[in-house]
């Protein structure tokens, strides 16, 4: 199995660092809005573009260069550099993403601008990023058809903030010995809980509106809720000893409670729908990776029992399956909007993204450890 793993790994990662977007025609948002709603938006697709599908994709290469496979230091250094010599785009939550791996770069590379950049970024969210009622962190987006611009998706919470922006503002904190930011990472975590968990089933809602005060569609979206699953672990490992005990007790409660919720929806095939409930929605595979990454990683911090290795294991297999000879990892769905209902959920577009690409690399990587843990 660790052969094969190895194998996929090399492939997946050499068809992210090249991977290119589809010819998309550009044209306004009135004409297209058909095309939006199914995830079409030009600068989601390949790896140049600094946004949220990208910096996810930049998250999953660092996770190898944690665990010293292949050196990728060119790629990163060359990336940041071509992207902020390009000029960069508005600011926002998904905008944020790449700053994830970054930060965790500014020692290696000793770049001035780097650093800055991330030290205003996270100024910027403290300060300038708009909060929702209670303080929460708005999730301000990119406008469709404008990189510079913002869509302001006013009095909003969506699951993605977690892992688009919450984990950066807490590495942060954690780096500069920031204690202020430190505690407003770990009070988003807390309030997303709030308002996103559902207590009935163990599962995450995609958004909550406190202009409507409800959540949207009700709709259990499995990349959401995968955000969640690895999110929290990466969370808890970045405080470290920062955390305090009664909230990562919180934390990992709610991370059992919704694994063991997930446990119960997964497909005979070992993936998970892009609705999680909806077994007549497509199996979707980023979603899966990133809920196999967290199992994985629940289990390496013996936080979850032996048990839930077969369900680990079944969940590999399916990902496995879906990494085409040349790495590209098929049945991955689009970016997603919040939608009020299934269908809007199923009838986003599937498409080879550097997110599904990454967070596949994520799940092998994690799979990897622990398979090479249990030869020690």
């Amino acid at each position: 199995m660790e052969k094969i793993i190895i194998d996929k790994l090399k492939k997946t990662l050499d068809k992210l660092k090249n991977l290119k977007p589809p010819v998309i025609e550009e044209s306004n948002i009135e004409s297209n809005k058909e095309k939006f709603a199914k995830g079409i938006i030009a600068r989601d697709f390949g790896i140049n573009e600094w946004d949220w599908p990208q910096g996810i994709g930049l998250y999953g290469i660092n996770k190898l260069q944690k665990i010293n496979f292949l050196d990728n230091n060119e790629f990163f250094y060359n990336w940041f550099k071509n992207n902020l010599n390009i000029g960069l785009p508005s600011k926002n939550v998904n905008t944020t993403a790449p700053l994830l791996t970054l930060i965790d770069l500014c020692d290696k590379f000793k770049e001035d601008e780097f650093e800055e950049l991330c030290i205003e970024w996270a100024n910027w969210l403290m300060n300038e990023l708009p909060k929702t009622k209670e303080g929460g962190f708005q999730h301000v987006t990119t406008s469709l058809t404008d990189r510079n611009g913002i869509i302001l998706n006013e009095e909003q919470v969506w699951i993605d903030t977690l892992f688009m922006m919450v984990l950066f503002l807490n590495k942060m904190g954690i780096k500069y010995n920031r204690q202020d930011w430190i505690e407003e990472s770990i009070y988003q975590v807390s309030f997303h809980i709030k308002y996103l968990y559902e207590k009935k089933n163990g599962l995450f809602y995609h958004g909550w509106s406190f202009i409507e005060n409800n959540n949207f569609g009700e709709i259990f979206w499995c990349r959401g809720n995968s955000w969640f699953t690895l999110g929290i672990i990466e969370f808890i490992e970045s405080c470290g000893e920062r955390l305090d005990e009664g909230i990562k007790r919180f934390f990992l409660m709610t991370y059992k409670a919704q694994v063991d919720a997930l446990v119960k929806l997964q497909s005979e095939e070992g993936g998970w729908h892009t609705v999680l409930n909806d077994s007549t929605s497509y199996l979707e595979v980023s979603g899966t990776a990133g809920i196999v990454a967290g199992i994985y990683k629940g289990l390496q911090l013996q936080i979850l029992e032996e048990k839930y290795e077969v369900i680990a294991k079944k969940g590999l297999e399916f990902i496995l399956k879906n990494i085409d000879e040349d790495g590209t990892v098929l049945n991955v769905s689009g970016g997603t909007g919040i939608g009020m209902d299934k269908e809007h959920y199923k009838n986003i577009i599937i498409a080879p993204m550097a997110y599904g690409q990454s967070l596949t690399i994520v799940a092998l990587a994690e799979a990897l450890k622990h398979f090479q843990k249990l030869k020690i």
